[in-house]
């Protein structure tokens, strides 16, 4: 009887309509997390929401909408009506034997699956909605490197590039993470519009796209090219990569012995460990030097208590990039993590407004912000909510260094006796204003006794 009970009981709470619900949605191919999302191939993500609510401003279109995320939103339809144009303009400068639109739909049509895999989510729509897409955007922004690198026809009284706001939110809506297309759709493209372009014809997509954004992340033009070859995953990643210094012939290897000896429990190799900020260095006795006219803002060095940093100009243009790239290297596991390890490294040296106050005095960073306190807030936004494995970092020597330089007790004497009696020239004149009374003192003295000693001696 009470087995009987038993059965009634779950009978009531469970229908099988209720089963045949929950079976269902086990057989369900999830929809915001696509089954690729964990490959290589996928390399454009949401945003995670943790991310979003420090700044989600820095994350979402403001007028240009590239890729399924954020298409037909209503305030980016005046760019996407844009679109047509260029592409109408490009179209009339292809060549008869490839100049039809459906041309184009062709060539990319077959990597359907490909550019499918490459979103993290779900693409809902036709395969005629996704291809279409692919082209228009693809095309666009072909055009637009295009025009501005001089390969390609402009109208100079173009509202796109004569509106003084809109190139500088065009630069920034394309090096979002949420706001990308695949690298390979762009190259294939970049490929099949050859005879639409003229000028320096030998100038390769990556070359273009870099010039693109020179200006408005202003780098040495020299250096642009040993980048002219990069592939990214896609925008985001191939402007990301070209500030990636290449590492020492010999990393790889102290890297790996550097590990193992850890992994065996030796204690002759410290674990590395977060620095202090940039005031406290300071007084350890540390100094801070500005390189400037460097390829990239990556290239901290450590030597002989000197902490070698790029200067670096921030402003809501690199701020937004700083934050892309993070979100890129967090949800993508099959790439470095050098923009995270610059952003943690920056947030230890800038931990409150005088950090911020110095590290300008030294010229390491051009704030334009407007003051120090937003200067503060941005870098320690920047590595909030961020994993970071300093173990692997490419900065871990640096951090091992520097807190190996500032703990040794004679390097903080030293600095804070010449911060006491050499740092101002008042200091300095009282100092050696009492260095030569003393001076003067001995000398006294000593002639003083040296007759008696003298005399007493000669007797």
């Amino acid at each position: 009887m009470e087995g009987n009970g038993e059965t009634d009981y779950h009978s009531h709470l469970i229908t099988i309509k209720e089963l045949e619900e929950m079976e269902k949605k086990i057989k369900e191919t999830p929809k915001l997390l696509n089954q690729t999302a964990g490959k290589e191939s996928c390399c454009i993500f949401r945003v995670p929401r943790t991310l979003l609510e420090i700044n989600e401003k820095a994350y979402r279109p403001q007028i240009l909408s590239i890729g399924p995320y954020h298409h037909g939103k209503p305030h980016l339809k005046m760019i996407e009506e844009h679109k047509w144009k260029f592409l109408g303009e490009l179209l009339a400068r292809t060549p008869p034997c490839r100049g039809s639109l459906d041309w184009y739909l062709t060539i990319v049509a077959p990597m359907e699956k490909r550019i499918r895999e490459c979103y993290s989510e779900f693409i809902h729509g036709s395969s005629f909605d996704l291809i279409q897409m692919m082209v228009l955007d693809g095309l666009f922004i072909i055009e637009l490197i295009s025009k501005v690198g001089r390969a390609a026809p402009s109208d100079p009284d173009d509202p796109i590039f004569n509106m003084a706001w809109i190139p500088p939110f065009l630069c920034r809506d394309l090096l979002q993470l949420e706001n990308q297309i695949p690298f390979f759709v762009l190259q294939t493209l970049f490929e099949n519009t050859t005879a639409t372009r003229f000028g320096d014809g030998n100038q390769s997509l990556a070359e273009l796209i870099l010039g693109f954004f020179s200006y408005t992340f202003e780098r040495p033009d020299e250096g642009l090219k040993r980048c002219g070859n990069l592939e990214g995953k896609h925008l985001l990643d191939l402007f990301r990569m070209s500030f990636i210094p290449p590492p020492p012939p010999q990393e790889k290897t102290k890297k790996a012995n550097y590990c193992f000896a850890w992994r065996k429990g030796k204690n002759d190799i410290p674990l590395p460990q977060l620095i202090p900020c940039a005031k406290k260095l300071d007084a350890a006795g540390i100094k801070f030097k500005a390189k400037k006219d460097e390829m990239s803002f990556l290239e901290i060095r450590f030597c002989n208590g000197v902490l070698e940093i790029p200067q670096i100009s921030i402003d809501d243009a690199i701020a937004s990039f700083f934050l892309n790239s993070i979100a890129f290297e967090q949800c993508y596991s099959h790439c470095s993590k050098h923009m995270t390890d610059y952003a943690t490294l920056m947030g230890c040296l800038v931990n409150n407004p005088p950090d911020a106050e110095f590290l300008c005095d030294r010229e390491v960073i051009e704030n334009n912000f407007g003051n120090d306190k937003e200067l503060v807030h941005f870098f320690n936004n920047l590595g909030k909510e961020v994993a970071f494995d300093i173990d692997n970092s490419y900065l871990s020597k640096v951090f091992m260094d520097v807190n190996a330089y500032s703990r040794n007790g004679w390097h903080v004497q030293w600095a804070g006796f010449k911060r006491k009696y050499f740092d101002t020239p008042w200091s300095f004149t009282s100092a050696l204003a009492a260095l030569l009374i003393l001076l003067l003192t001995m000398v006294q003295a000593f002639f003083a006794v040296y007759p008696y000693a003298g005399g007493k001696s000669a007797g």
